[in-house]
């Protein structure tokens, strides 16, 4: 792993847990006006339980088919499993699904959310499937593509590479924020500076608030709050 406490260490990301992925976001456009389209999740995820605690940490890529059995040998998963295991910094897996149609075999399930909690991964963002959630590992959360009953022929193709899940773009290393609305990849000279941006969105957002209850509210006021900065 890279030197990840050169700009931030734990409690820096833990603090950013503080604050649903939505607000993540918002920050991250005061800091960076030109977020590319592929820093977040564009498409929809399905949260294992409904709404879930925001998480992050250092990804961990991977892809994964299920269709039909590898027509090579498959990436060792327990070469995977030495990928995953967090170090220095809790892990979030990131894993696509390359089938053309993604889900038709669940990578995850009672065991695998287990083994991956147990090897210090907060959680996983992947198109593909998960099953078994009334046997799910308690604190591992998900966001996924859909629910399916089997596994099929599941195997990891290849980790470590770049890869794309619901619209994301996510490289080893990236760090990654998610929650039920979905995931964005933290710039890591970002890390400690969002708290105070966070701050500054929230300070608008409480005037145009309180704006709102005021008596005299009216589009004039809204006009005059709206001038001094743009609110989503």
């Amino acid at each position: 792993m890279a030197d990840s406490t050169a700009l931030f260490n734990l409690d820096d990301l833990d603090l950013l847990a503080s604050w649903d992925t939505p607000t993540i976001c918002n920050a991250l456009e005061l800091l960076m006006p030109e977020v590319p389209l592929t820093a977040y999740t564009t498409r929809p995820g399905v949260p294992l339980d409904g709404p879930f605690q925001p998480m992050i940490g250092v990804a961990r890529v991977g892809t994964i088919r299920a269709r039909s059995k590898p027509a090579q040998p498959a990436a060792d998963r327990f070469d995977w499993y030495d990928y995953v295991h967090a170090r220095e910094l809790p892990t979030i897996v990131v894993l696509q699904d390359l089938d053309d149609q993604p889900g038709a075999g669940a990578f995850w399930g009672e065991v695998h959310s287990k083994v991956h909690l147990r090897l210090g991964s907060r959680g996983c963002v992947t198109n593909g499937s998960f099953r078994d959630t009334d046997a799910w590992a308690p604190g591992f959360k998900m966001l996924g593509g859909c629910l399916g009953p089997s596994h099929a022929h599941v195997h990891l193709v290849s980790f470590g590479e770049p890869v794309s899940v619901l619209g994301m773009d996510v490289r080893h290393d990236d760090i990654v924020h998610a929650d039920h609305h979905g995931a964005v990849v933290v710039p890591r000279d970002c890390v400690k500076r969002l708290p105070e941006a966070v701050e500054r969105i929230a300070a608008k957002e409480r005037r145009t608030l309180e704006l709102c209850d005021a008596s005299d509210f009216s589009p004039d006021l809204m006009r005059r709050v709206l001038k001094q900065g743009h609110i989503h």
